[in-house]
C-alpha cells in the first residue's frame, strides 16, 4: 500500500470471522525510522483505537495514552507518534450508540467512557500472544456491552441504512415523510442518537464514497457528477473540509490508502 512515509513498515491483520453486528476491526503495527505521523480523518462509522503497545501518542500538541473513541463529527486532526500497536474497531453508530453511549464530534479517552474496564482490557491486550485472541477478547468485551446498552429507534436505524445505501444523496426530508415522523423529530432523534444530524450525516457518507473513488483513479468530474455534487469544485470544498487537505493529497493519505487492506469488506458493500 502507498504511505507518505516510504520509511514506515505497516502490518495490517484481520480477524479470521467476521465479529458481531456493525462491528468492523483490524490490527495494526506502525514503526519508521523516525516518528510516525498521521491524519486522522471522519468516516462514516465511530472509530474506536486501543492501543496496547505503550506507546503515547500526540494529538494536537497534548499527549495520550491509550485508546481513544472519535465519534462521526469529529475535525481531521494530525497524529504523531513513535510506533503504533493497536486495534482499530469501526463501530456502526448504530452500534456505537449501545457501547459507547452519546459520543458527539469529540475525540476522547475510552477511559472516560468506560472507566477502569477500559484499561483493564488494554493490559489483557496487551498480554495477548496472539491477534485472534486480542479480537477475541474485544468481541467479548463489546458483546456484553451491547447486550445491555440502548438501542436505537427503529426510525432512526433505517434512515441511516437509507443514507449509507444511496451514498448520502437521499433526501431527508422524504426519509422523515416515509418513517411517519416529521422533519423536525427526524432531525433532533437522529442527532442524538447518531451523533451528528441527516443533513450532515449524509454529507459525510457521500464524501467518503467520493474521496474512495478518487483514490481509485476515477476522474473528479465523474465522481463529482455520479455523487450529487453541483460540480467539481463543490466536491472538492467537501474533501477539504472533511480532510484538511486537497483531494491530490486526500489521496495519498495513509489511513485512506489503507482501507481496501483494513476494511475489505464494509469497502466493498459501501462503495461499490
Amino acid at each position: 500500500m502507498r504511505t507518505a512515509d516510504p520509511t514506515a513498515s505497516w502490518q495490517i491483520t484481520r480477524p479470521s470471522r467476521p465479529t458481531l453486528p456493525g462491528v468492523d476491526m483490524a490490527g495494526f503495527r506502525i514503526h519508521g525510522d523516525r516518528a510516525i505521523e498521521l491524519r486522522a480523518i471522519p468516516h462514516p462509522a465511530v472509530t474506536v483505537a486501543i492501543e496496547f503497545g505503550d506507546r503515547p501518542f500526540d494529538i494536537h500538541g497534548r499527549t495520550w495514552s491509550g485508546s481513544v473513541a472519535a465519534g462521526l463529527a469529529f475535525d481531521p486532526f494530525q497524529v504523531r507518534a513513535e510506533g503504533i500497536e493497536c486495534v482499530q474497531i469501526r463501530l456502526s453508530p448504530i452500534t456505537a450508540h449501545a457501547v459507547l453511549g452519546e459520543l458527539r464530534g469529540n475525540v476522547v479517552t475510552l477511559d472516560d467512557l468506560w472507566g477502569r474496564d477500559a484499561t483493564r482490557l488494554r493490559e489483557r491486550l496487551h498480554h495477548a500472544r496472539t491477534w485472534p485472541q486480542r479480537f477475541a477478547l474485544i468481541d467479548a468485551e463489546l458483546s456484553h456491552r451491547l447486550n445491555a446498552g440502548r438501542t436505537v429507534d427503529p426510525e432512526v436505524a433505517w434512515a441511516w441504512r437509507q443514507i449509507l445505501a444511496g451514498h448520502g444523496t437521499a433526501r431527508i426530508g422524504d426519509l422523515a415523510a416515509r418513517t411517519g415522523w416529521s422533519r423536525q423529530r427526524m432531525w433532533s432523534r437522529f442527532a442524538a442518537q447518531i451523533g451528528l444530524t441527516p443533513k450532515r450525516a449524509a454529507m459525510l457518507v457521500r464524501f467518503d464514497h467520493a474521496v474512495h473513488r478518487l483514490i481509485r483513479g476515477h476522474a473528479p468530474a465523474r465522481v463529482a457528477a455520479d455523487g450529487g455534487y453541483a460540480d467539481q469544485s463543490h466536491l472538492h470544498h467537501d474533501v477539504r473540509a472533511f480532510t484538511g487537505t486537497t483531494p491530490t493529497a486526500a489521496a495519498n493519505e495513509p489511513w485512506l490508502a489503507a482501507d481496501t487492506t483494513a476494511w475489505p469488506t464494509s469497502f466493498t458493500a459501501a462503495r461499490s
